[in-house]
């Protein structure tokens, strides 16, 4: 029998799906894209569940509340797409803090693992939120590269990028979002990442290492693309 959590997480499945339905029949193609990526996150821990028992002796075992976080940011996000993020203001800033603070818990989780001997004040915190803020600029960049890509191509941005000024907003709650998890001491993905020591040490690396090129590969795109404008 499913849980209250897997019900949720059931239902917020269908409602993307229900809303990328609509975004294909709109012919909208950025919402439609966004919606599927947001769809295909939210069944990615089913997915693994259920792959890992076919193919590891020690299956998955996600927390459900895993799969409902990511139901709702990808809900969020898609309801924006279709229209929320130009007519509601404070839209971005909601589904911008959801999904900083499900990144912000799943890094305090692996570095809680990673470095289960820290002992300095508030080190691991400190550490969750610098990491997700850097994170923030990631995906800010990505807009941003979206954006030239978009108009060398000629073709509608899947990504929309608003600003400067909201980017500067987007990361502010990003960091509202990260504060938030470390304030309230979120350990709620502890139980998985404890699970796999080794694997989650590998990703906490490779992962600072793509953020890390990555921003500079893409810092210096826009740069010469002439994106650092208004």
């Amino acid at each position: 029998m499913f849980d209250l959590l897997t019900l949720l997480a059931l239902a917020l499945q269908g409602a993307i799906l229900g809303l990328l339905v609509v975004a294909v029949r709109r012919r909208n193609v950025a919402a439609a894209v966004n919606t599927a990526a947001a769809l295909a996150l939210a069944v990615l821990p089913i997915v693994l569940q259920i792959s890992s028992r076919l193919t590891l002796e020690q299956p998955l075992a996600f927390d459900p509340l895993l799969a409902v976080w990511l139901g709702v940011a990808g809900f969020l996000h898609s309801l924006g797409m279709l229209g929320l993020y130009d007519s509601t203001w404070w839209w971005d800033h909601l589904t911008h803090t959801v999904s900083a603070a499900l990144v912000a818990a799943l890094l305090y989780a692996a570095l809680l693992v990673a470095f289960p001997t820290a002992t300095w004040p508030g080190g691991i915190g400190a550490m969750t939120v610098a990491f997700t803020f850097v994170i923030g600029v990631f995906w800010e960049l990505i807009e941003l590269v979206g954006r030239d890509v978009a108009d060398q191509l000629d073709v509608e941005p899947v990504l929309v990028h608003y600003g400067w000024g909201d980017t500067a907003l987007d990361l502010v709650f990003d960091v509202v979002g990260a504060v938030g998890v470390v304030a309230l001491d979120v350990t709620v993905f502890v139980s998985v990442v404890e699970r796999f020591p080794a694997v989650t040490e590998g990703l906490l690396v490779a992962s600072g290492w793509l953020v890390a090129l990555g921003s500079v590969g893409m810092a210096l795109f826009v740069g010469v693309g002439g994106s650092i404008r208004e």
